[in-house]
């Protein structure tokens, strides 16, 4: 049966006055429960905090609008409070506990994207909140909780049930949370605005990839990740990931159009891509984008940490490397015909400018 691979918006799961959390549903978008993949995006408004949770899934977190402060407690670690900005890539692997919070005007908006090989459910991400209406502590008794606290029953029934919000709250005027440690961010976090970049294309395009020997931490969640920006009318050239790895994309701002070509040259997806719409391209399919005359920026992760492509198009091409009448007999062409088509496309690699 042919899975559905349209782009689609998230839905909301909860919210109040502090934010939202929305997801993407594996009933919108079959994909994600094919191919094991969670996606999410939490929005915080001024004073919002998310409380301390922690996930069934290692995920990478993009900030995409705002800045804010986040807590981040690696198992049998101590607390990271990191100052997070428009930009900032942070690999969050199994067992880490999350908070999050905005103290501006401006709404800070986190996209996650993660592997949910070992979740509770295919295609979803679980959280386990500590604190809060739903938290864990809700469930056990006061004696258990009395135990492991060592604390009177009275204290128990306080702690535990005074935090009234389920997953985000809006902070109180007299609650300071810790300053942020600019050391912090070692290793924890890479704003990929700012970093180094990979591809730079005039007229293109650029991609700063994330990678273990960037962002270390992505190693043990498992994925890379990539912020691409394609420049007005600019094509990105075909290609395919050769490791056997999904491309879980999602279009930060801009527009644009694709094409997706499976099994048998069967083109399986043509659609134009909007911003805060999140696709998946299924393992070894081929993929293109052309943007708008605006242009076109999206954050992917990969399904390996260190991903490979092959490019079907460009200086980089498989087609470079093959020889010329092995071109002859795959096309059944002349050798006019294949000189001409070796002489293109001999200095762009991975980014096409628009034509003249």
């Amino acid at each position: 049966m042919e899975i559905d691979l349209t782009p689609q918006l998230p839905k909301e799961v909860y919210g109040g006055n502090g934010g939202s959390y929305h997801a993407w549903a594996p009933s919108d978008l079959p994909m994600l429960r094919q191919g094991n993949i969670g996606a999410s995006k939490l929005a915080l408004h001024k004073n919002g905090f998310a409380l301390p949770r922690y996930s069934d899934s290692s995920k990478v977190a993009f900030v995409l609008q705002g800045n804010g402060v986040a807590g981040i407690v690696l198992p049998e670690s101590e607390e990271k409070i990191l100052a997070i900005k428009k930009g900032d890539a942070l690999a969050l692997p199994f067992g880490v506990v999350t908070w999050w919070c905005n103290k501006e005007d401006t709404e800070l908006v986190v996209l996650f994207l993660g592997d949910t090989s070992k979740a509770h459910k295919a295609g979803e991400f679980t959280d386990f909140f500590l604190t809060g209406s739903n938290g864990i502590f809700t469930g056990f008794s006061t004696e258990f909780v009395g135990r492991a606290w060592d604390l009177e029953e009275n204290h128990v029934k306080t702690l535990v049930g005074e935090q009234s919000g389920k997953g985000i709250v809006q902070l109180e005027g007299n609650i300071n949370l810790p300053e942020p440690k600019p050391e912090h961010r070692n290793g924890m976090a890479l704003n990929c605005e700012e970093a180094t970049l990979d591809v730079d294309i005039k007229g293109g395009g650029r991609v700063v990839v994330l990678n273990t020997k960037n962002l270390p931490l992505v190693g043990e969640v498992g994925l890379g990740a990539d912020l691409v920006r394609l420049d007005g009318r600019a094509m990105c050239s075909p290609g395919f990931s050769c490791d056997s790895a999904l491309q879980v994309t999602y279009i930060v701002k801009g527009s644009g159009r694709v094409q997706v070509v499976g099994v048998d040259g069967r083109r399986v997806l043509e659609t134009t891509i909007k911003a805060g719409s999140l696709f998946i391209v299924p393992r070894f399919f081929v993929v293109s984008k052309i943007a708008d005359p605006e242009g076109m920026e999206w954050f992917s992760i990969i399904t390996t940490p260190n991903p490979v492509f092959t490019h079907l198009a460009g200086s980089s091409s498989v087609w470079k490397a093959l020889s010329p009448s092995v071109l002859q007999a795959a096309f059944n062409i002349d050798s006019g015909v294949e000189q001409l088509f070796r002489s293109k496309r001999t200095a762009d690699a991975i980014f096409f400018p628009p034509p003249n």
